[in-house]
């Protein structure tokens, strides 16, 4: 027996990656072709991005709530956004919720504990970069953060919403990203949060200046441990 998991998805390609994730790891821990039973909602990315531009973030949180209470009609026991951006809207949604959630940066932050991370890079949108959301999760263990310098930012912004959440990845994307990295770890980083959960499609760990702190899969993985709890 297990929980169901609920996928309250943004943008499609980290929230599928997530899903894929779930599915692909599930059958070492349940058995071969098993895993735990997923839905998933998404409102378009077209309806945030009003709210993300203006930092409404009670029109993010509704929408969000609007995802988990129909993922609570049909039976999630609990819920997850492979989001990170919107999870500036998590207290709200938290508290109106029919569901429990897990928070994707508690989760990161949870796991550069026990990797032994001091001090990371955050990568994502403009938003996450500049916002609360990974400085209060980090600070609950005692983990610095640094966020890029303003050519970066918007350097990563761009690869973001232009290119990876419309599943385009190119090679000079990843060069300049992982320069963006670089420059990270010259300030002291000892890991970078790849905070955008389209960014695992692009980044590899095997290349990247610093050791990678993969939001997508950790969430994942959490929700799946998550649903075997029952």
């Amino acid at each position: 027996m297990s929980r169901h998991i609920g996928i309250v998805a943004c943008s499609a390609e980290g929230a599928a990656l997530c899903y894929r994730t779930i599915c692909a790891e599930a059958p070492a821990l349940m058995g071969e072709h098993r895993h735990p039973e997923v839905s998933l909602h998404t409102h378009p990315v077209a309806d945030y991005m009003p709210y993300l531009n203006e930092g409404d973030w009670r029109g993010v949180a509704d929408l969000m709530l609007s995802s988990a209470r129909k993922l609570a009609m049909i039976g999630a026991d609990f819920a997850i956004c492979p989001d990170n951006t919107i999870h500036q809207a998590f207290q709200m949604v938290q508290a109106e919720s029919p569901i429990p959630w897990l928070h994707i940066a508690e989760t990161v932050a949870q796991a550069a504990q026990t990797r032994g991370y001091r001090k990371l890079g955050i990568t994502g949108t403009r938003f996450l970069m500049t916002g609360p959301v990974y400085p209060q999760a980090l600070s609950k263990f005692n983990i610095d953060s640094l966020i890029p310098d303003e050519a970066d930012r918007e350097l990563i912004d761009q690869v973001i919403f232009n290119e990876l959440v419309n599943g385009v990845f190119k090679e000079e994307s990843r060069l300049r990203f992982n320069a963006a990295i670089q420059r990270l770890q010259e300030r002291g980083c000892d890991a970078v949060v790849l905070g955008c959960t389209e960014i695992p499609l692009l980044i590899d760990p095997d290349d990247c200046p610093l050791p990678t702190l993969d939001s997508t899969r950790l969430l994942a993985r959490a929700a799946l441990m998550e649903a075997l709890r029952a």
